[in-house]
């Protein structure tokens, strides 16, 4: 073997070296763990007992459970259609609003970032304690709603606590996006005599389109796989009108009486290919409309 193939094969051997512990944990908690799950959806398994084959059978009663296809399927739906687009307007805004030369801004900075370094149990646990029937809430507007345990009232309330702590790490995002424009570009603007809204549309928006991409990811992943917040607030309730994929999942697999660990399988499943098409098609969205402009 010459020097130069021995050079090549040292620095193959080295880049493994330093990928290894990635590809250990890519094989192990990605390939295996996925690979595992399939299996696991065509088997009739309860933690209990080793799994013994069902094949289709729980993909026909997830798919004609009205647990999941009337509740959770279309609160998960309802839930990111309305907190994605909410987060990511408001976190725009707010960096847009970090990015000018206002007095306490880094202050302004840390208090709407701090949500978002909170663990999720104890801010939920506040959002409980400010919406139960004495709470805060009640008390500074005079009302006499039980926010959680009302169908009308509980959904909300949970969409606004994640938007409430998803929104300040959202808008770091997007503050590092708008500080990375050069500031050429809207001096053009302003001597072509373009206001500051036609510098922001024409300007700041398309140079943020690979940022908005990836916010809109993170919040739409976030968004399908919501679970703690309903655990601690609402365990699902009432009447199911907070259940979602995800924590439905959690109750087929560890909660119910009967456990249907094969069937939370397929539940898991179907959801992990509801995020990569959803995921694709807001991608070719995003991407197709800065081909257009």
């Amino acid at each position: 073997m010459d020097a130069a193939r021995k050079r090549k094969l040292r620095d193959t051997l080295t880049a493994y070296a330093f990928l290894s512990p990635y590809l250990f944990i890519f094989l192990v908690f990605f390939v295996f763990a996925f690979g595992y799950t399939i299996y696991l959806s065509f088997t009739k398994y309860n933690l209990l007992r080793p799994p013994q084959w069902w094949g289709l059978e729980g993909w026909r009663r997830v798919l004609t459970n009205d647990l999941f296809m009337k509740k959770a399927l279309p609160n998960t739906f309802e839930y990111v259609i309305v907190v994605v687009p909410i987060q990511t307007v408001l976190s725009l805004i707010l960096a847009f609003a970090m990015d000018q030369k206002l007095r306490f801004r880094r202050l302004f900075r840390t208090i709407y970032y701090l949500p978002s370094i909170t663990s999720s149990v104890v801010i939920s646990l506040i959002f409980i304690w400010l919406f139960s029937p004495i709470g805060v809430v009640n008390q500074i507007f005079n009302l006499e709603i039980n926010w959680l345990n009302d169908v009308r009232f509980a959904f909300p309330t949970i969409m606004m606590l994640n938007i409430f702590t998803t929104t300040g790490t959202l808008m770091l995002i997007f503050l590092a996006g708008l500080q990375d424009i050069p500031e050429v570009l809207y001096e053009a603007a302003a001597i072509d005599g373009a206001n500051k809204l036609q510098a922001f549309w024409h300007i700041t928006i398309p140079m943020l389109r690979p940022v908005i991409f990836f916010v809109v990811t993170v919040g739409v992943i976030g968004t399908f796989q919501v679970f703690d917040q309903i655990f601690v607030m609402t365990n699902g309730g009432p009447l199911d009108s907070t259940t979602t994929v995800a924590y439905l999942i959690y109750k087929w697999a560890f909660r119910d009486t009967t456990i249907k660990m094969g069937q939370a399988a397929v539940a898991a499943i179907i959801l992990t290919v509801i995020i990569l098409i959803v995921t694709l098609i807001q991608r070719r969205i995003i991407e197709g409309g800065g081909t257009t402009a």
